[in-house]
């Protein structure tokens, strides 16, 4: 985890005064996540996660918190932001934004079997479903433009081998993404980081999707494979398991069918999904900012999933 702005009890203790909470009884830090603090929170009214934002603005997250609103109005399992005595979501905490939500029932299922992929896919087109009505727009901001941006300051700390794949993948998404299949894709609101650990399950009930501060305006499409590509690989090698990516892509298409366009662009938008990772798991480790409990994830894992996304199919999208 990375804690970048350390809090105590005694910090709290006046802060939360503000908040239907009571009393402050202990605080974790949370071991998991690079971009923000995150801590485990009790109080006398009972647990919650607390979480400073290190690089999102206040003007940035009314569109996270309020789409967790706007989901969970819906159904979907998602964590309940919870407001101060002025009805704000957001409040600064040590000068940066910081916000309160419930926490989950259960724990991430760190070795998922096809039971658990089906009901994550069912979640997941339910929840692209409930946030077709959702009135704000933000961009994905770990996007094509962001691919763009941090693709040269990571080149200098590439060997040859690596430099060509990540030049040759980043032609390879500019192009795609401006054909016209890609045109055709769905849009809306995504999450657009569901690993197994933003995931939690009581057996194999799954009991909430949490951790949307890289949620954002997208290609369902490329939620779908951000989400294949880490439920349902072998973690060693990258490699597809068929049986976890059919009962995910099957649950999801029960509830969303995929359309023609988003068939032909699968391939295409796993490589995507792929790179994302790739890139910001080379950005954090090449140019770590300073951080308490801070272990950048390896870089090679994603580079793994992409060459092998590029050199085998996949299962199609419909069974």
């Amino acid at each position: 985890m990375a804690v970048f702005t350390p809090v105590s009890l005694d910090d709290l203790t006046p802060w939360i005064k503000q908040f239907p909470l009571g009393q402050p009884l202990a605080l974790k830090g949370i071991a998991s996540g690079i971009e923000n603090s995150n801590f485990f929170l009790t109080t006398e009214r009972g647990e919650f996660v607390l979480t400073i934002f290190e690089n999102l603005s206040f003007e940035q997250l009314p569109f996270y918190l309020k789409l967790m609103h706007h989901l969970a109005d819906r159904g979907v399992l998602v964590p309940a932001p919870i407001a101060n005595d002025r009805g704000e979501l957001i409040v600064a905490l040590h000068g940066k934004p910081a916000s309160i939500v419930t926490k989950l029932d259960g724990k991430s299922q760190m070795d998922p079997q096809p039971a658990h992929c089906a009901a994550v896919g069912t979640m997941l087109a339910r929840m692209h479903l409930a946030a077709v009505d959702y009135p704000l727009q933000q961009p994905n901001l770990r996007g094509l433009d962001w691919w763009n941006e941090t693709t040269p300051q990571v080149l200098p700390f590439l060997d040859d081998s690596c430099a060509h794949l990540l030049r040759a993948e980043m032609h390879f998404q500019d192009a795609f993404a401006g054909c016209d299949t890609y045109r055709q894709l769905q849009q809306g609101p995504v999450h657009a980081d569901l690993f197994r650990n933003n995931v939690m399950f009581d057996g194999e009930r799954l009991t909430g999707f949490f951790d949307f501060y890289f949620a954002g305006c997208d290609t369902w499409l490329f939620d779908v494979a951000v989400t294949v590509n880490d439920w349902c690989i072998a973690l060693d090698t990258g490699v597809l398991d068929t049986a976890r990516v059919r009962a995910m892509l099957d649950a999801y298409h029960a509830v969303r069918p995929f359309t023609d366009a988003e068939q032909t662009a699968w391939q295409p938008m796993l490589r995507a999904a792929a790179l994302r990772f790739w890139l910001s798991r080379l950005y954090d480790f090449h140019l770590p900012r300073e951080a308490e409990m801070l272990t950048p994830h390896d870089p090679g894992h994603f580079e793994r999933i992409l060459r092998e996304r590029i050199a085998t199919p996949a299962p199609g999208l419909r069974g």
